[in-house]
């Protein structure tokens, strides 16, 4: 059996809000494996969101940006150990740098963009000044970029500790639809989906579902066959939940996303879909 480490507690833990004692309880149980875990404390009710990870301690800024055409995104997480250096000016004016250098080159890589030169520097040799400058961890933890032949919208909440990049397929839009696209920003934001539509979904996460649900109805006292119908009437839920499109939309509970985008390929004159988006909640594991 795989030795279960505090480390290994105190990741389970963050993941799911699950107690300590539960927690290494679940990872004896799956012999260490830390998703078998997850599953366990669902299943047995101790964990309460084992899917949300905004429970995690790390301070900093996420900021997205886009490219003045709509053409490129980008999405940069900066981590610190304290929320004062989080909010001092020269890490945001840090972050901001490292965004515009990342946002304005081929770069894909960690060591390549902190490589990126900057006037007479560096994005390495900046960060060594922060460094110097606060005598605390701070590091580039997340980056992501999106490069489309249509649109990318982005939105920073306020306070900066989440932002969301959402890449549509239609060229040009006008004021009326960029407004319609940060509104779907924003859902992704509030909301936080998983997939775009229901078909990304896969056989094996909707069995898992389905089992999750099943034990939990037969642990409420349902007969086995009364839990199963219980189980597959979930999904649907799931899916509403999950997938975007199927969301109802937070500033119009009558609408679906997908009436929402509907709307946009009307205004367009022409079919319109949402090819991708990031999410990114600082301290997320």
């Amino acid at each position: 059996m795989s030795q279960i480490t505090p480390q290994m507690v105190k990741t389970l833990r963050e993941k799911t809000g699950a107690g300590m004692g539960d927690c290494k309880n679940a990872l004896t149980e799956a012999n260490g494996e830390m998703e078998g875990a997850i599953e366990i404390l669902r299943k047995k009710g101790a964990a309460t969101a084992a899917k949300r990870a905004d429970r995690a301690s790390n301070e900093g800024m996420i900021i997205a940006r886009t490219s003045a055409d709509g053409k490129i995104g980008i999405i940069v997480e900066l981590n610190s150990e304290t929320d004062f250096v989080a909010r001092n000016e020269a890490f945001e004016q840090h972050i901001n740098t490292i965004a515009d250098a990342y946002l304005n080159s081929e770069a894909s890589h960690h060591d390549d963009i902190m490589a990126l030169k900057v006037g007479n520097d560096t994005i390495l040799g900046l960060h060594n000044e922060i460094l110097a400058k606060f005598s605390e961890r701070i590091e580039l933890r997340r980056y992501d970029k999106i490069k489309t032949e249509g649109y990318i919208a982005e939105y920073v909440h306020a306070g900066s500790k989440l932002a969301v990049l959402v890449e549509i397929s239609a060229p040009n839009p006008n004021d009326t639809v960029k407004s319609m696209v940060r509104d779907i920003t924003m859902q992704i934001a509030a909301m936080n989906p998983q997939y775009i539509e229901r078909s990304q979904v896969t056989a094996e996460t909707i069995a898992k579902e389905i089992e999750i649900y099943k034990e939990l109805a037969e642990k409420e006292g349902k007969k086995p066959d009364i839990a199963e119908r219980i189980a597959t009437g979930r999904i649907e839920k799931f899916y509403q939940e999950t997938c975007l499109m199927e969301q109802a939309f937070v500033k119009d509970s009558n609408k679906t996303i997908k009436d929402v985008v509907n709307e946009i390929s009307k205004e367009m004159g022409t079919d319109v879909k949402i090819n991708s988006f990031r999410r990114f909640f600082l301290g997320e594991v």
